[in-house]
């Protein structure tokens, strides 16, 4: 006769269900904790006890959970439930973000674009939405067998929680903390906010870069001795970023680099000494004329002017300038760029010229390419340059540029 193994087995006997049955057991367990007050009676039984603190970084209230909330909470829960029961009382307040982007970007898909709401109107529905989303994670995270006090969860719209945060803003302030200043940071004119490093993804982007000509106005008596006189003497700045121009407060060099004065057919052009293949190549000459040769610290402070702008633009020097591409003369637009805004501080004379709005729209400041978007700003500044003779040189490159990872 065939054995029967299964009897031939010393198995433990257990009243555990074959199944877990998740979906019905996680509901009943819940209602029992609930039921016994299982988090405010570990506190209670904790009193006296030394505090464990764990500070809650809040999920944004714009959807259901997802598996990053899962493992989030679920870690944090398994250390409040270690250290509870480990001779701390530690307690858990749960909160959620309340503001910013994630929200409002979920409205506008809801809503359009340009539904016509007033801002106070799309506020109030973004705080409602808020609110049922604040539900919705409570639930599913209680679901998870996650506990706290969530009769006294935080929510960062609520008056008491703002109010500490301008009580905290104003101490710091008494203190000498706050101060007003400008810096650029990035920007995404599609969802027209400011974006952080965190939030900035590269791709790779199709461009015409360009080699631009800027007009000697003021040598400092450097240059006349070798070209007679200033018509026709040129700094040669290249940029990638066309749009930028109207920006362009200042040229920069490197201190310590040499730059060479090249004679080109009927002008004369200022460009550093050891990018010269670079430059003949994009513009195609054969033979550029060396005629001097002057240290980037040498040429500080000369003065140039704008290729399309009734503005100034000075030479200065920065450590940030390489030789690895372009001309070693830096199209400088503090109003663009970090750098660009570092460097130009140590020249309190030059303005911060921002001639775009928050929608991605050149403003007045730009002249005559005011109310062009930046990408059309590209096409219409070019064909500017080509026009007086300013454009030296372009190449059609692919480069690494900044995309908003929202939109």
């Amino acid at each position: 006769m065939q054995a029967d193994y299964k009897d031939t087995l010393n198995l433990p006997s257990t009243d555990f269900p074959m199944r877990a049955n998740l979906p019905l057991k996680e509901v009943e367990i819940k209602a029992k904790w609930d039921n016994e007050e299982l988090y405010h009676g570990m506190m209670k039984s904790r009193e006296g006890k030394p505090l464990f603190v764990m500070h809650d970084g809040p999920p944004y209230a714009n959807g259901d959970m997802h598996i990053g909330h899962a493992l989030n909470k679920l870690l944090k829960d398994f250390i409040i439930k270690s250290r509870n029961m480990g001779g701390y009382k530690a307690p858990y307040i749960h909160g959620w973000d309340t503001h910013g982007l994630p929200i409002e970007n979920q409205m506008i898909k809801k809503h359009g674009q340009s539904s016509g709401l007033s801002i106070s109107e799309f506020r109030n529905r973004c705080e409602q939405f808020a609110r049922e989303n604040v539900a919705k994670q409570m639930g599913q995270q209680q679901r998870l067998g996650v506990i706290g006090d969530w009769e006294n969860s935080y929510l960062t719209l609520l008056p008491r929680f703002e109010a500490n945060q301008i009580r905290v803003f104003g101490e710091m302030a008494r203190k000498g903390y706050i101060y007003k200043g400008l810096k650029p940071v990035y920007w995404c004119p599609h969802d027209e906010t400011a974006l952080a490093e965190a939030e900035i993804e590269y791709a790779d982007d199709e461009c015409d870069s360009i080699f631009v000509k800027f007009k000697v106005i003021d040598d400092k008596g450097m240059l006349t001795p070798y070209t007679g006189n200033l018509d026709n003497v040129y700094f040669v700045i290249w940029t990638t970023t066309t749009w930028t121009l109207p920006g362009n407060v200042a040229i920069c060099l490197n201190a310590e680099f040499s730059y060479t004065l090249y004679k080109n057919d009927n002008e004369y052009i200022i460009i550093a000494t050891e990018l010269i293949n670079n430059v003949k190549k994009a513009a195609e000459i054969e033979k550029l004329a060396p005629i001097a040769a002057f240290t980037g610290a040498e040429l500080e402070r000369m003065k140039t002017t704008h290729p399309f702008l009734d503005r100034e633009s000075l030479v200065i020097v920065g450590d940030h300038v390489t030789l690895e591409s372009g001309t070693g003369c830096v199209h400088t637009a503090p109003g663009h760029g970090v750098e660009d805004f570092a460097v130009c501080k140590n020249y309190p004379e030059l303005p911060n010229v921002v001639p775009v709005d928050e929608k991605g729209r050149m403003t007045s400041l730009a002249g005559k390419f005011a109310g062009l978007k930046t990408t059309e700003a590209n096409k219409a500044i070019l064909e500017t340059l080509k026009e007086s003779g300013n454009l030296l040189a372009t190449e059609h490159i692919n480069h690494q540029y900044p995309h908003c990872w929202r939109c």
